[in-house]
């Protein structure tokens, strides 16, 4: 495909060096997640750049981007200030933002603190979960596995949180669409994220509550969507709370919670539609 290839850059703010990919033509378009890298994107971005400048990024101290305090935590605040500064060195702004998971909630953030730097979010399955009405239990279960990953390490963690989040189909059932299956080079990466993931990034991220007042007055167009077989699971579930708060419909994505993953064509599709959507 012409213009996918990746030209890459780095980047420094405050704290962090920031690796980034740059590819294709056209309005500017930030593909970002949390803790999910630029690899992630990666067939999401070669899908739109034909039609966009497709930036994707590292979050500070993950993949290929570097951190200086290894020891705290990474807000969302702070990660939406990193793009900020990505998207000011781009100097191509407003920019259109595709966030999902972590990245959506970084992305409220971005809008929230940054008026006008976004034309239009949109907000993959956030995991706001503290919109919900079992919050408190979801908030109790989320310390649990923060505990598990002190007390007995990353593997028995990361099982609770998968089953916590509903990321896989239930015992017994297939699933109706094809689920996420990262590819042994984007396991390798995941599995070098996983400390920061649970060390550092899953209780900020989702104790993260929006400034629902802020985000309906925002210049931003902002769009919830969600995976179409992903229905139940926490992070849709989170994602239709804030729409209901915005007053918004939800828009589907083909797959589940990281269905441009193993969807790219068909996602990119989708949210090419979204962007060049009037309002």
């Amino acid at each position: 495909m012409p213009g996918s290839d990746p030209v890459t850059h780095t980047l420094d703010v405050p704290g962090a060096r920031l690796y980034y990919e740059q590819r294709g033509t056209g309005p500017l378009l930030l593909l970002i997640g949390s803790p999910m890298d630029s690899t992630g994107f990666a067939g999401l971005a070669s899908a739109l750049a034909d039609d966009y400048t497709v930036v994707t990024y590292d979050p500070r101290g993950i993949g290929n981007s570097s951190r200086q305090d290894l020891g705290r935590d990474v807000t969302p605040e702070q990660q939406a200030d990193d793009v900020h500064r990505l998207l000011a060195a781009l100097g191509r702004e407003p920019a259109y933002v595709f966030g999902s998971s972590g990245g959506a909630v970084v992305g409220l953030a971005l809008v929230t603190a940054h008026l006008g730097q976004v034309r239009t979010l949109v907000a993959h399955e956030p995991p706001v979960v503290e919109l919900l009405p079992d919050s408190a239990q979801v908030r109790t279960q989320i310390q649990d596995i923060y505990d598990t990953y002190r007390a007995d390490g990353a593997d028995k963690a990361m099982q609770k949180f998968m089953a916590h989040a509903g990321l896989g189909a239930a015992p017994g059932q297939k699933a109706e669409a094809p689920l996420w299956e990262p590819s042994p080079e984007q396991m390798a990466r995941m599995r070098a994220t996983t400390e920061v993931f649970l060390a550092h990034l899953i209780r900020p991220t989702t104790r993260y509550r929006p400034d629902i007042e802020a985000l309906r007055t925002a210049p931003t167009r902002i769009v919830v969507a969600v995976g179409a077989t992903s229905k139940g699971q926490l992070a849709n579930r989170s994602a239709r709370a804030l729409a209901d708060e915005l007053g918004t419909p939800v828009v589907e994505f083909p797959g589940d919670h990281g269905g441009f993953v193993a969807l790219p064509q068909q996602c990119g599709r989708v949210l090419d539609q979204v962007l060049t959507q009037t309002t």
